[in-house]
């Protein structure tokens, strides 16, 4: 029975809390969360509940801790609970700059513990599917890489006084919304260089202390154009996370709300199979998230401790998300134009 302590009890915290409940080799010991035990509707897990992370850690024993707690703040507590001796499951993204992250790598590396990072899209059948005919080589050299990311965040998401947009706990839109799709974008293809970016803050002033739109263009180390193209300045709801990929033997898009469609599959000498369903996103009442697939991440990080399985997404693989992400936002290139609106302009390589 693998034993596990959760910090955060916001959506995602009781999201691990559920999925480690529903799991018949995991148990829940205890939550905590700086905020009143009542303001948290998590009186259905049965377990002690502590304020602070230090009374957690000094609380019942357990061999896992979760951090599910605002991005800024990632690191830090990932950081305490390797001191303690504990495993660590790190929500997205791992943490807000490369050199928090490697900080956590070393510390794992010295303690002998292991660090899982939630990347939980990985575990969609349209991106199972394409992680494999792209490691078997099907469809030939990558030409092209499109990943579009149209998302609703509005005054409904970003509550006064709570950490998202914020720049210190938020980190920025890449880092909240779309790290999940940069990281595949990363497990498919790889790195990327020669980074430029353009940005704007269309109908975010007030709410956030970042940009809401952005589009990025790049190439992959491995050969290919890319570019991603983001927004959470879309009206009312979600519209679409999709990755389209021209390469020398087809043409592929995955699409829907969360990448989790394949609306095109061309591909010379090749018939597509019929994939297995995907899991809805995760319902946050007025905005929804990506896939609810947080039971795979789990049921992998119970096999890695018993089994001696391998983490699916592993610290270097969270490090290297951030690090694209870190070197998008690189040198905080905004600049307030006439009309208000928050543009910036940045080229790396």
């Amino acid at each position: 029975m693998v034993r596990f302590g959760v910090i955060g009890a916001g959506h995602i915290g009781k999201r691990h809390a559920e999925m480690i409940e529903r799991n018949a080799d995991a148990q829940l010991v205890g939550i905590a969360d700086s905020r009143a035990k009542e303001l948290l509707d998590i009186e259905k897990y049965q377990v002690p509940f502590y304020s602070n992370l230090e009374s957690l850690l000094a609380g019942p024993e357990f061999d896992v801790l979760c951090v599910a707690t605002p991005n800024g703040l990632h690191a830090s507590h990932a950081l305490a609970g390797l001191e303690a001796k504990k495993h660590v499951v790190i929500e997205k993204p791992m943490g807000l700059s490369r050199a928090e992250c490697e900080n956590v790598i070393h510390k794992a590396m010295t303690v002998h513990k292991m660090v899982f990072c939630v990347m939980q899209n990985r575990y969609s059948p349209p991106s199972e599917w394409i992680k494999s005919i792209i490691d078997q080589g099907i469809l030939g050299k990558i030409f092209m890489v499109q990943v579009n990311c149209y998302w609703n965040r509005d005054d409904r998401y970003y509550k006064k006084g709570g950490w998202k947009g914020s720049q210190k706990l938020d980190g920025g839109t890449l880092f909240t919304q779309f790290s999940h799709f940069i990281d595949i974008m990363y497990w498919l293809f790889g790195d990327v260089s020669d980074i430029k970016a353009t940005f704007a803050d269309f109908n975010h002033s007030g709410l956030t202390e970042f940009e809401d739109s952005g589009t990025v263009n790049f190439r992959f180390v491995n050969g290919g154009l890319g570019c991603i193209n983001y927004s959470t300045g879309v009206w009312d709801t979600n519209f679409e996370s999709s990755l389209t990929v021209i390469a020398e033997n087809g043409t592929i898009k995955i699409g829907g709300q969360y990448m989790n469609e394949v609306e095109y599959c061309h591909i010379k000498n090749y018939t597509m199979p019929q994939l297995p369903p995907a899991n809805p996103a995760n319902d946050y009442g007025p905005y929804k998230g990506s896939a609810a697939n947080h039971n795979y991440i789990f049921d992998n990080v119970v096999d890695a401790i018993t089994q001696g399985g391998m983490p699916t997404t592993n610290a270097m693989e969270g490090l290297k998300v951030v690090e694209i992400i870190e070197n998008i936002y690189k040198q905080n290139p905004f600049l307030k134009s006439k009309s208000g609106a928050l543009e910036g302009v940045l080229q790396t390589r």
